[in-house]
């Protein structure tokens, strides 16, 4: 009984890779996603959001970065003055906060976006001291003035140069090359896969190829983009599995609780919204009818889901906890 009760709650006490998470579980877990607060708000809005969810038992939680924002600001002379503002701040932070608050590891991403090579290196190390061991390794978005992404001059391009940076860092490898027997962070690596096709892949077999290279650069899992047709999910991991690629996929999942979703999820994320949904959220004549719809939606996703074997199911909670509230309860 003694060892019972020591091995379910180990993860209290011990911080554990998503992927130790995956293969000590019985079945299907659960793992949500937040943004940090706004600046200028307190950390009190993250317990808020999340202390509701705590009830489902989550594995990890994950953290969004943002990069910084462009913007200009008018000064007493009438001209305008160029600053960098980031909205956002705080992922690593809240990470640390939300292991001390609620015992529970914390998965922070790591952009390519408006980070350099030393940035990102720091970044690294400051997860390592703080005993943080998962990272999800993301390109990141555009800023909002460009039209296409463009790194950082020092530095990376693409998410799996961001990767190799980590690896890197794995391996003792550090950017001064004067480090030597340098400290090696075991981290667990997750990258980004994507159902339904990178929007700026030009078809679904490069996009494939790029993620097959991911995993053999040392990605520990997939983490894959929203997506609401669950047969374009299990055709991907189809293809996954044909291709070489064996590591754990995860689901990412989100609701839709208002019309203008419709038209804003497939302009920004380049997902498509089957028909049954989209004329279900159609018909609603309120915001809490489409809530229901899209509620109800992603409860038959879920049980779908797990019962194909999902290892985790994902959720994209921003600033919907009471939605996916209801969605886990019938889950679970």
């Amino acid at each position: 009984m003694l060892y019972y009760y020591l091995t379910k709650f180990a993860h209290i006490f011990y911080q554990m890779k998503v992927t130790e998470h995956i293969q000590q579980a019985k079945g299907t877990l659960v793992s949500f996603e937040i943004l940090p607060p706004l600046k200028g708000k307190t950390i009190n809005s993250i317990y808020e959001h999340l202390d509701p969810l705590m009830e489902f038992n989550p594995a990890f939680i994950n953290v969004t970065y943002h990069r910084s924002e462009t913007m200009f600001k008018k000064k007493l002379d009438g001209t305008f003055e160029k600053v960098e503002v980031r909205k956002r701040p705080g992922t690593v932070a809240i990470c640390a906060a939300l292991m001390n608050h609620y015992k529970i590891d914390a998965v922070p991403h790591l952009i390519c976006g408006g980070f350099s090579k030393r940035e990102t290196e720091d970044a690294l190390i400051d997860l390592n001291f703080l005993g943080i061991n998962n990272v999800l390794v993301l390109r990141g978005d555009a800023a909002k003035n460009e039209a296409f992404f463009e790194p950082h001059p020092d530095g990376h391009k693409y998410a799996i140069d961001l990767q190799k940076q980590v690896m890197d860092l794995k391996n003792g490898i550090y950017l001064e090359e004067d480090i030597k027997n340098g400290v090696r962070p075991d981290f667990c690596i997750g990258t980004a896969g994507y159902p339904e096709k990178h929007f700026e892949a030009p078809n679904l077999k490069m996009d494939m190829e790029h993620l097959k290279a991911k995993v053999e650069a040392g990605a520990d899992y997939i983490m894959t983009q929203m997506f609401f047709d669950n047969e374009k999910f299990f055709q991907f991991v189809k293809e996954c599995r044909a291709n070489g690629i064996n590591v754990p996929i995860i689901p990412g999942l989100k609701p839709i609780t208002n019309k203008k979703q419709l038209t804003i999820l497939p302009k920004i994320f380049h997902v498509d919204i089957p028909s049954e949904l989209s004329n279900g959220i159609l018909k609603a004549k309120t915001d809490e009818e489409v809530e229901k719809v899209g509620t109800e939606w992603l409860i038959h996703q879920s049980k779908e889901l797990k019962k194909f074997g999902v290892p985790v199911l994902h959720y994209y909670t921003l600033g919907k906890p009471k939605v996916i509230y209801n969605v886990v309860k019938e889950v679970i």
